[in-house]
């Protein structure tokens, strides 16, 4: 007989591996958007770009993650979670394999779009089957695990650009190398999916669909049996207050939480976080850094994000959301505000590397985990795919925006000219004082709150 102490251990442990797998869609996420990092320099050689295709090769991939989120909202609901999963790990494969063998920019666009859809499903699939397997004292950190998990394949994928890329060889770089870093994605990709079949389905999707014993066999490997119990009485009472249709998501009991979701999805991404993920080796090059250099500083860059993001998994659920958020969010204005004035000044000293590094350890700290963790909390179980799609479609909405005008505004002519490349950083940083004022007002604090009880409050308010 196992005695108590042994038991929640392995409640913990198997609660931990199914996490762990769920996240490596995070994991896929992160490695699929920054490839591009590494890659998009001698693409623009390859195949002659100007800034507004060269913009496009970054953000094609952003236009699919919207198509991604509409297509994984329905899945997740019609379908389950745990087969919305494997939709991602399949479509990561092959648009792996379709972006490391293209003869022309067109073919690779269209690769890189189906790519785009694989981040999109992911990034509503994973946190949202997390959110939904975990207890309410730690869902905070396990979603958390998420955005740890996006921000290591990032940071692994730094590395294998680094690794690939030939210094000594720019002609192999321009036509070889780049076609190498889209092709090692296949690895995690089919790892992933075959992973996701030993992971059960959420017990809330279970409920849902009239298969409450299984969903109880699911919380038991999770919770002791009281809590188990507890949890399955308050997902049944919670989904018969549920809306009875996605259009009531527009009416009055709920409208604050659509709004108050899409607010934060869209100002995660126009504070200008991806332009650093997406370009800073180009950044670095403009600093005047050489190639090897460039992807040296970007690792840099990814490692000072993996370590702030550990910092947020043990904050999220002790501090909470909203403090987390507000001071986040101010630091990363007050850096951007550093790096403008640095960058108008037309001095570019290593100093403007502080402050890079000061704006990307105040993200991961804040706005890029504990956005996630909101928005997987705050929208009804019954509703809570189709919900996420929408923020989501926002989300990557906005960050096609930010990704494709970046260089547009980097290189304006005008812009330019009175502003010396700062224009992008003041306006990011006027978007995160937008962000400090939407959590401050509008975003409840659902630290140590069950998904039921959060729902509860928008529906009888």
């Amino acid at each position: 007989m196992q005695n108590s102490d042994e038991r929640a251990s392995k409640r913990t442990s198997y609660l931990v591996m199914i996490c762990l797998v769920a996240a490596l869609g995070g994991l896929l996420f992160g490695y699929d958007t920054a490839v591009i990092s590494g890659a998009i320099g001698f693409l623009q050689s390859h195949f002659q770009l100007t800034p507004a295709m060269k913009g496009w090769a970054a953000a094609s991939a952003l236009l699919g993650c919207v198509i991604g989120c509409l297509v994984a909202g329905v899945f997740s609901d019609l379908l389950g979670r745990k087969k919305t999963l494997l939709l991602a790990a399949f479509l990561f494969v092959v648009s792996s394999i379709g972006t490391a063998i293209p003869e022309r920019f067109w073919v690779f666009v269209v690769f890189r779009i189906l790519g785009g859809v694989a981040i999109g499903v992911a990034s509503l699939a994973s946190p949202m089957y997390i959110a939904e397997i975990s207890p309410a004292r730690i869902r905070g950190r396990m979603v958390s695990v998420n955005q740890f998990a996006i921000i290591s394949g990032m940071l692994v994928i730094y590395f294998v650009n680094y690794a690939i890329t030939r210094p000594d060889n720019p002609v192999w770089n321009e036509t070889t190398g780049w076609r190498w870093m889209f092709a090692s994605g296949c690895i995690p990709a089919a790892l992933f999916f075959g992973l996701v079949f030993s992971v059960p389905e959420s017990p809330r999707w279970l409920v849902e669909q009239g298969r409450e014993q299984t969903a109880r066999d699911v919380l038991l490997r999770i919770n002791p049996a009281d809590e188990a119990d507890r949890e399955l009485t308050a997902i049944r009472e919670t989904l018969s207050l549920q809306p009875a249709s996605f259009v009531e998501l527009l009416g009055p009991r709920l409208r604050k939480a659509l709004l108050v979701g899409i607010g934060l999805a869209v100002l995660q991404q126009v504070t200008g976080i991806n332009v650093f993920l997406y370009y800073a080796p180009e950044i670095f090059k403009q600093l005047g850094s050489g190639v090897n250099a460039a992807l040296l500083q970007t690792i840099v860059v990814g490692a000072v994000n993996l370590l702030f993001t550990i910092g947020a998994i043990w904050t999220v659920d002790l501090l909470g959301r909203k403090p987390l958020m507000i001071a986040g969010a101010a630091g990363m204005g007050l850096c951007l505000i550093g790096m403008g004035a640095i960058a108008q000044s037309g001095k570019m000293p290593l100093g403007v590397l502080a402050f890079i590094l000061g704006y990307i350890a105040f993200f991961a700290l804040s706005v890029g985990p504990v956005t996630w963790v909101l928005l997987s909390e705050i929208y009804p179980t019954r509703l809570r795919g189709r919900a996420m799609s929408v923020a989501t479609v926002f989300l990557w909405s906005a960050n096609f925006a930010v990704s494709q005008t970046f260089p547009m505004l980097d290189e304006n002519p005008w812009l330019v000219r009175h502003f010396n490349h700062a224009f992008p950083f003041y306006l990011y940083a006027a978007f995160c004082a937008v962000l400090v004022l939407l959590v401050w007002g509008a975003v409840p604090e659902t630290k140590g709150r069950t998904l039921e009880e959060i729902e509860k409050d928008w529906l009888t308010a």
